[in-house]
């Protein structure tokens, strides 16, 4: 009985064991008085045998519980949970000590039952009770936890999983650092430069147990990879410190002396985890590490020039290095591009000094820098396109004015000749020519996304043959189009309009590669990604997709051009057969519309444009919608007083003479503000507002919203160089509401404000 008792302290804790002691004292207590009286011989017997049922009950009742139970811990087997693993595991409490532990984890780490976990990290953490908590706490949060720690000349990684009350500990020897790392000084940094653990061979070289980084090097913080004076007994030492491993809030760092690099000792240098070279101030590489001739690509680099595998510094690479022997500029490292044939390859090169046999040799120290090149050209690239958009978006607006103004009063021209007037024909050359204009205004809207689109669900099949007779005539006799369709396509959502327009330059454009003529391949196929699509710096979300590929069988585009396509005003073709404005319209409708695009190119196989939309998901019997054409409305007169509000002179004469001549009586306004001043009289009667959206002051929604306090149901028609999305960015939500791009024609706005009047 007093087995069980000490085991049901032990299993149920210090409450259950008093608890089981105390009933056990009561019972013997009972006993006692109860054999002092032959009398009540009975009671006795039954006391004692009372006491026994209840240890046993205490000893077989459940765990206590904490606050979070992932499972029933104590119904758990816990050595079937390390038991069989190769890796060495064990299972504690939440205070670290051991319950359950298989032989890997006490031959390697010497652990044994009821120890202390934080016995294993006592030689190199500084408070190895608080790394257990710390990590048993993120365990409790998080079910389970991850962390690489030191272990004495060795990395370990430490796994540790919430299992109802208890942890699962898994602590798995990182394969390789035993080998390499052997007698290297290793040092865990945390938040602030703390140093939360060193081992053996980095307290010998320091002297110390360092508290901060600052009583290890002389230049703190330790923020990348390079050479630093290490604070020794013995003074200042050049190591390079490389970042080997981390976690969160921690940095891993192994220490190499350079001077043991520099000459070569050491029968396991070659095998360091750093791309390391020492080269004379000539640039003649003396000594290379595997590392490094992996990064170059070549088994041998000795004896060789640093510039035959180094290129991109804006200088010679001789007036480098020979400023570095010069002790200039060691504390800057540089990004260089590596001479490879197979990819691109950036590294960035830290140098230090070294002294050998009395003369001076530069250490080199490369880490690549590949992904960090690349995210700074996708930002720059991003930048470029964004600033580009925005002046695209601001040319349009203020060329969209002039236009309105040039084709208006040219409409205007237009009512009072004939045709068989002699400056009939000049006029329809000037509107032609005008409408050209807003053409490739509405290009440069496409490329910076602020043009207006109307959505709608396409059935792609139709929109192509629809477009398929006017494709035929764009490519020319000499030319072939084919279409090929998934029969299973299912719809997508976007602006027909718009997509027609990228069908076209697309086929115009392979209809250019092929100047001899050819055959062109638009073919449809519905794709479904399991997983997202990294390619050219995007990644296509997983999902159900529309792909539309345009192919020809042309020149093909070179590498080195075919990032460059979709830049506006970027073309091969000679002066006078395009204005580089084709491609950028097409990617700028693609991303407005929330699809892709892609190119791939070959030179002299010919290129395939790949376009990704969206499946548009819709019930199975829902049909798909066709846009009706706008109902024509009659051009005729009515009365009606409108309240004309354009900052634009010329643009605010061509509308007042078009609405005047239609009948209407107008009043002008060149302002927001004067537009309030005149409404300001009640005795002016107004039934509509024109108003153009982005003006000096007040914008076009916010006075109109202040107008309509007073005159409710007065509608509105907003004309703009901008797109749509210009009222959407102003808070615009009135009703009785009608939108007009600009340019607009004569017709174009006395249909608007015939229709807004009713």
């Amino acid at each position: 009985m007093a087995s069980d008792i000490a085991q049901g302290a032990a299993r149920h804790g210090v409450a259950k064991g008093a608890l089981m002691g105390a009933i056990a004292i009561l019972g013997v207590a009972v006993a006692v008085f109860a054999f002092d009286l032959p009398i009540n011989l009975p009671v006795a017997m039954g006391a004692c045998a009372a006491v026994v049922s209840a240890a046993w009950v205490i000893r077989h009742l459940p765990p206590r519980r904490g606050s979070r139970q992932v499972a029933d811990s104590g119904a758990l087997d816990f050595a079937a949970l390390v038991e069989g693993d190769p890796v060495a595991g064990c299972v504690c409490d939440a205070s670290g000590r051991v319950l359950a532990l298989n032989a890997a984890a006490e031959a390697r780490f010497a652990l044994y039952r009821d120890g202390l976990l934080s016995e294993v990290f006592a030689g190199d953490v500084a408070d190895p009770a608080a790394l257990v908590t710390s990590l048993t706490n993120r365990a409790i949060a998080a079910i389970w936890t991850r962390e690489t720690l030191l272990y004495g000349s060795d990395r370990i990684d430490v796994t540790v999983r919430a299992v109802g009350d208890v942890f699962h500990w898994r602590l798995d020897a990182v394969e390789g650092t035993q080998a390499v790392l052997r007698d290297t000084p290793l040092v865990s940094v945390g938040r602030q430069g703390v140093v939360l653990s060193m081992n053996k061979a980095a307290r010998d070289l320091v002297g110390q147990r360092a508290r901060t980084v600052s009583q290890l090097v002389a230049d703190p913080p330790i923020d990348t990879s390079r050479v630093y004076e290490v604070l020794t007994p013995g003074g200042p030492r050049p190591f390079h410190i490389s970042v080997i491993g981390d976690g969160p809030g921690r940095s891993e760092l192994a220490m190499f002396p350079v001077a043991r690099a520099a000459n070569g000792a050491g029968a396991g240098l070659d095998t360091l985890p750093i791309a390391l070279l020492k080269v004379t101030p000539e640039g003649k590489i003396v000594f290379a590490t595997r590392q490094a001739r992996r990064l170059f690509s070549a088994d041998r680099v000795e004896g060789e020039p640093v510039a035959r595998f180094m290129e991109g510094l804006g200088r010679s690479i001789a007036d480098w290095l020979q400023d570095a022997a010069a002790g200039k500029g060691l504390t800057k490292s540089e990004f260089l591009r590596l001479s490879r044939e197979d990819r691109e390859v950036f590294v960035q090169v830290t140098l230090a000094r070294v002294q050998e046999e009395g003369r001076t040799l530069l250490v080199a120290v490369l880490n690549d820098a590949t992904e960090l090149k690349t995210l700074e050209a996708q930002f720059v690239q991003s930048q470029k396109m964004q600033a580009i958009g925005q002046l695209a978006g601001g040319v349009a607006h203020d060329f969209n004015n002039l236009l309105t103004a040039i084709s208006g009063h040219c409409d205007l021209m237009l009512l009072r000749h004939d045709p068989g007037d002699p400056d009939y024909g000049d006029l329809i050359q000037i509107n032609q020519n005008a409408n050209r204009a807003a053409g490739l205004v509405g290009q440069l809207l496409a490329f910076s996304r602020k043009q207006t689109l109307r959505p709608e669900i396409l059935d792609l099949r139709e929109t192509l043959a629809d477009l398929t007779h006017l494709l035929n005539r764009l490519v020319g006799e000499k030319t072939t189009l084919t279409l090929r369709h998934d029969p299973l396509l299912p719809p997508i959502r976007g602006d027909r309009r718009q997509l027609e327009q990228v069908m076209m330059n697309l086929v115009v454009n392979a209809r250019d590669a092929m100047p001899e003529g050819g055959r062109i391949e638009v073919e449809t196929d519905c794709v479904t990604l399991a997983a997202p699509l990294e390619r050219d710096r995007v990644k296509v979300p997983p999902g159900r997709y529309v792909v539309v590929r345009v192919k020809d069988a042309g020149m093909g585009i070179p590498n080195d051009k075919l990032q460059k396509v979709f830049e506006p005003f970027y073309t091969t073709k000679r002066l006078g057969e395009g204005t580089g404005l084709g491609l950028s319209t097409v990617y700028g409708i693609i991303k407005q519309t929330g699809a892709y695009i892609f190119v791939d190119s070959e030179v002299g196989q010919g290129t395939t444009f790949s376009l990704y939309f969206r499946a548009h998901e819709r019930q199975a019997d829902q049909p798909v919608a066709i846009a009706p054409p706008p109902p024509r409305v009659s051009t005729r007169g009515r009365d009606g007083v409108i309240l004309l509000v354009e900052d634009e002179a010329p643009v605010r004469a061509f509308a007042s003479r078009a609405l005047r001549l239609r009948g209407y009586t107008v009043i002008e306004a060149d302002s927001a503000e004067a537009a309030l001043d005149i409404l300001s009289d009640s005795a002016v009667e107004v039934d509509l507002f024109v108003s153009d959206v982005i003006m000096p002051g007040l914008d076009g929604p916010s006075w109109v919203k202040k107008a309509r306090q007073d005159r409710p149901d007065v509608g509105v028609i907003f004309v703009s160089g901008y797109a749509e999305d210009a009222l959407e960015r102003t808070g615009s939500d009135m009703n009785n509401m009608a939108f007009l791009p600009k340019p607009f024609s004569l017709d174009a706005l006395s249909e608007m404000v015939q229709r807004q009047l009713g």
